[in-house]
């Protein structure tokens, strides 16, 4: 067996985050925290550090920066003592192995439900419209999304100081930087999108006031670490969570040119896709080439750009060759190939990922993937995942 030497494996350098390989871990939401009190502990500590690798980037699963920003059962906070101090072991566990790690900064907006709101309310939005779709309770049903009620103008400030309290916990927890989760229906995503952001004041109607929440928190988030530690993921075709807008080519060119000018530490696209009767996504776009998504806003983005979305190996690699995307976020095949960076070093086989297992529950499915033990057994194509099979 010998080595490969890909662009997928090569280093990539920019401002404050340098890389030794382009094969990032993608923020993967797996409801493992500690109760009472949504707090990171050891065995979420073994997860990361498992996945670890030298000058290799981790992107956190999705933490909430206060308890109205939780929409689903055993999400970790940032909010509280408790969970800073968890969130240390994780951050420990990385750095021991050379590894750099960012905190994904998170309020899920309408998709939560009363169940998980301090007051037992309903959940806030920038405008009342109800999702389609299930909500996930505080007791791990599942129920119909209920109205949420508008967030008031003057609630807005004090959001924003939030993202950046919790910036600075997660600067205090030991974190290299922080994400913003700005797709996939949550939040800011809400605030962006027409078919979400009905206001008629500073922050609804035109593209820039929609957008007014996002830089906000940008800014916030950046008079912590500065912008080259903070990094911005958008989702321009996504309708997950019932998410629409009546013309997101212009807005998202637009958010996109403006975070181009922010010197930003990346800015992280997910490809579209589309979804199923089981939740299941698959990349929806038929012209040829790899990370069409990306390709289309690449002219406007001159820093860092990550993809993510169904990637293998081979697409992943042709992405970077065609300058698409600087790099590639996996996540199913992290979650089952502890030492995925490795095994695309040597093309060895990747372990099979077990869905049942992705979200609750203890070390089943969650650390107790095996990797590497003999680096020269030899690789049958039989034993390989299939492009089809992969998804993150």
């Amino acid at each position: 067996m010998g080595f490969v030497s890909s662009s997928l494996l090569s280093p990539l350098a920019n401002g404050a985050i340098k890389l030794s390989h382009r094969v990032v871990m993608s923020p993967l939401t797996r409801m493992r925290a500690r109760q009472p009190g949504n707090v990171p502990g050891e065995m979420n500590a073994l997860y990361y550090g498992q996945r670890a690798s030298a000058g290799g980037l981790i992107i956190s699963e999705a933490t909430q920066i206060s308890q109205r920003g939780q929409g689903y059962p055993a999400t970790p906070g940032i909010h509280s003592p408790e969970q800073v101090e968890g969130w240390r072991l994780v951050t420990h566990a990385v750095h021991k192995k050379g590894g750099l790690i960012f905190l994904q900064l998170w309020h899920v907006g309408r998709i939560s439900h009363s169940s998980h709101q301090p007051d037992g309310g309903p959940p806030w939005a920038p405008s009342p419209i109800r999702p389609r779709g299930k909500a996930h309770t505080a007791s791990w049903e599942d129920v119909p999304f209920e109205l949420p009620r508008e967030i008031e103008f003057p609630q807005i400030p004090a959001l924003v100081d939030e993202y950046r309290d919790c910036a600075r916990n997660a600067l205090a927890s030991g974190f290299d930087g922080v994400e913003l989760h700005a797709a996939n229906g949550y939040l800011l995503d809400q605030f962006l999108r027409d078919g979400t952001n009905q206001r008629r004041d500073a922050y609804g109607g035109s593209i820039d006031n929609r957008s007014r929440f996002l830089f906000e928190v940008l800014e916030a988030a950046s008079s912590v670490f500065g912008s080259d530690r903070v990094g911005v993921r958008l989702s321009p075709f996504d309708t997950f969570n019932d998410m629409q807008d009546s013309d997101p080519l212009a807005l998202f060119s637009r958010v996109i040119s403006r975070l181009g000018a922010q010197k930003i530490a990346y800015l992280h696209l997910i490809e579209a896709r589309a979804h199923g009767d089981q939740g299941e996504r698959q990349t929806v776009w038929s012209k040829p080439g790899a990370a069409p998504t990306a390709a289309l806003f690449r002219p406007l983005f001159p820093g860092v750009l990550i993809g993510a979305g169904g990637f293998s190996y081979e697409s992943a690699t042709q992405a970077i060759d065609q300058g698409t995307v600087d790099a590639v976020a996996f996540g199913r095949l992290f979650i089952a190939n502890p030492d995925l960076p490795r095994r695309f070093e040597l093309r060895a086989p990747l372990n099979r990922y077990d869905r049942s297992t992705f979200y609750g529950g203890g070390a089943k499915g969650y650390v107790d993937y095996p990797a590497l033990t003999d680096i020269a057994a030899t690789i049958s194509d039989s034993t390989k995942i299939t492009d089809a099979e992969v998804c993150c």
